[in-house]
């Protein structure tokens, strides 16, 4: 286990590893115009917007809250602060000399939270002493049995979309970027990790350990974000390394130990790594998410651990983050592809330069296959939802918008736009576009714009189509497709093996993404003894690769096969990954009283061990409402 004594290490790198960055304005321009104003936020940023959050908590593992105080930086002509607010209570607000604030709470509702109004008068520092709800949404209190170790409880936050407003009072907006500093407080022999470079020493009495950390960099308010629990650290070269439980710390070290390489790669296509640091925290399996990817140190799932490397175009998407999502970020939720799309682009583009054209089209043509099931899922290629700019209404969660589609159709964008322009030029301009724009929000009328101004020539916007591409429904006619050359033999498997040949004619010795390109090409009818063939062969059923056992279980749970059952209870109730879980759980729900049944007997074991992101989810599928009763 790594030593408390080693942070101060960790902090004297980071500091040194890159220049601070000029100070933001008080209001981003863009912030002034009218599709940059976000219906999910309370906030009023243009009257008075929060500039830096300094936290004060201590972590209650017993009544699992966070208490204490936020003292925010305001600027601004407003007399009135607005913050957002989803559960936090109250003690008390006052200034920096202790004079109180008067504040009202107003009406919300579960998913955005409330108003929380402030008459600060001319006060530029507000503090709020506060505790966060026990069921705080971003907040993940995991007992020593749902941990590696099984030896002590663990703690971690998942900001995205609008979660840190249950945990954090500020203005829980993406295109309100905030730097922010804080002191963690939790119990002996826990250690606390946050998307910021630590600053000095532990803090230690005999029972509890106090942990500092600052982001002088102005990022987003989702994407600050803590953990704490009995994990270790293990370097992987000179400004990167991960974080783990003691118990997973050597498979995920040996998973994810090109870091250095990886952050080479991105930034040899477009520039400079600004953010210090670039660590992995893999946390316990029920984190929602494949990954966040939280300045400094990413969150990643262990789902992600193979054993083979197999599934670390992961790492790639998280690190490409930091220049897409992190460096300029999305200004509201209706521009959640300025996050995704870009960095599925970026991603591939990193894979290629580490792993081939051949690994990259793989997974790129694999993409394409989401893309079309993306366009199923959201109701159709004329479906509101499968645009990239997005019109949620501000009763929506800005959650319903986080579907592939920002992802794919985002990347499939950019792609055609490189083929187009070509690869130099578009390079060039997209590591142009990360400098000019860097620490700044976006928007997709902002970023088209800067396209037409700074990249493409007379009769290139009309070629690629631009607004069609952002502002209608369904993929363009003109959208790029990567085909993979691996995958033709492997449809020609697939193709044999279903008309009845032998199981030993099946590629044996072949990369992940053709096993599930394999699986996916089989009919979704398939006889039992021919499920049974292939996983005599290949037990799919028991594989601890989360992609493979993923698309079997989809394909076996449609025809019933006997073992699957037991497949997926223990995959179900092994991890949280929303990505797994939810079309698992919808697809039993749609097979009648047999896959509902199932369903039910495993999420009753499950839900428990689920993040809020994931339980919602899932209690949406199958229309059971929290305190309605048992499922």
């Amino acid at each position: 286990m790594r030593t408390l004594t080693a942070l101060p290490l960790i902090a004297t790198l980071a500091a040194a590893a890159a220049p601070l960055p000029a100070a933001a304005p008080a209001v981003a321009p863009v912030l002034t115009s009218p599709d940059a104003r976000d219906v999910h936020s309370h906030a009023r940023p243009l009257e008075a917007r929060v500039t830096h959050v300094s936290l004060d908590l201590d972590a209650d593992f017993a009544r699992h809250v966070l208490a204490g105080t936020a003292v925010l930086d305001v600027t601004g002509p407003g007399r009135q602060l607005v913050l957002d607010d989803n559960g936090l209570v109250i003690a008390s607000v006052t200034d920096t000399a202790g004079r109180p604030l008067r504040y009202t709470v107003g009406q919300g509702d579960a998913a955005h939270g409330a108003a929380l109004t402030i008459e600060r008068g001319d006060a530029t520092k507000v503090r709020i002493a506060y505790t966060s709800a026990p069921g705080a949404a971003a907040l993940q209190w995991l007992t020593p049995a749902q941990t590696a170790g099984k030896t002590q409880p663990f703690l971690f936050s998942q900001g995205e979309a609008i979660l840190n407003r249950s945990w954090i009072p500020t203005q829980d907006s993406p295109g309100i970027r905030q730097t922010w500093d804080a002191r963690i407080t939790v119990p002996r022999p826990l250690t606390a990790v946050m998307s910021g470079d630590a600053v000095g020493k532990p803090a230690c009495t005999a029972d509890r350990c106090t942990f500092a950390y600052r982001m002088d960099k102005p990022v987003a308010p989702y994407l600050i974000a803590l953990a704490a629990g009995d994990i270790a650290f293990q370097s992987t070269g000179p400004r990167t390394g991960i974080w783990a439980e003691p118990a997973t710390l050597k498979k995920a070290a040996y998973e994810f130990g090109e870091l250095e390489k990886f952050v080479a790669a991105a930034e040899s296509l477009y520039g400079p790594y600004r953010w210090g640091r670039y660590d992995v925290l893999v946390l316990p399996p029920s984190f929602p998410f494949g990954g966040m990817e939280n300045p400094t140190l990413t969150f990643a799932t262990p789902t992600a651990i193979a054993g083979d490397r197999s599934l670390v175009s992961l790492i790639a998407h998280e690190l490409a983050h930091s220049w897409s999502g992190n460096l300029v970020t999305n200004a509201t939720w209706d521009d959640f592809w300025l996050n995704e799309g870009f960095t599925s682009y970026f991603e591939n583009r990193i894979m290629e330069k580490l792993y081939g054209k051949r690994r990259a089209a793989m997974e790129a043509d694999l993409a394409w296959t989401d893309l079309q099931d993306a366009l199923k899922g959201v109701g159709g290629p004329t479906s509101a939802d499968s645009k990239l700019h997005l019109d949620l209404a501000a009763s929506r969660d800005p959650d319903d918008g986080m579907t592939q589609i920002a992802y794919d159709k985002g990347a499939t964008f950019l792609r055609t736009i490189e083929s187009v322009v070509g690869r130099a030029r578009w390079d060039a301009y997209l590591r142009s576009y990360f400098d000019r724009h860097a620490f700044q929000p976006q928007t997709s009328a902002g970023f088209l714009k800067d396209l037409r101004a700074n990249l493409l020539k007379p009769g290139e916007a009309e070629r690629i189509g631009l607004d069609q591409w952002v502002y209608q429904p369904g993929i363009p006619a003109n959208a790029v497709r990567v085909t993979s050359e691996a995958f033709p033999a492997i449809d020609a498997a697939a193709r044999a093996f279903a008309a009845g040949g032998p199981v030993s004619a099946v590629p044996g010795d072949v990369t992940t993404q053709e096993y599930v390109r394999f699986i996916s090409q089989l009919p979704r009818q398939l006889g039992r003894d021919r499920l049974a063939a292939l996983d005599g062969r290949f037990h799919w059923s028991d594989t601890g690769n989360s992609e493979i056992r993923f698309v079997w279980l989809q394909l076996a749970l449609a025809n019933r096969y006997p073992p699957a059952e037991a497949s997926a209870r223990a995959f179900l109730t092994g991890q949280g990954r929303r990505k797994f879980v939810a079309p698992l759980f919808e697809q039993l729900w749609g097979q009648g009283d047999w896959g509902r049944a199932l369903a039910i007997r495993i999420y009753r074991e499950a839900r428990p061990g689920y993040h809020a992101v994931t339980a919602t989810t899932v209690d949406r599928i199958m229309g059971w409402k929290p305190g309605s009763g048992a499922l």
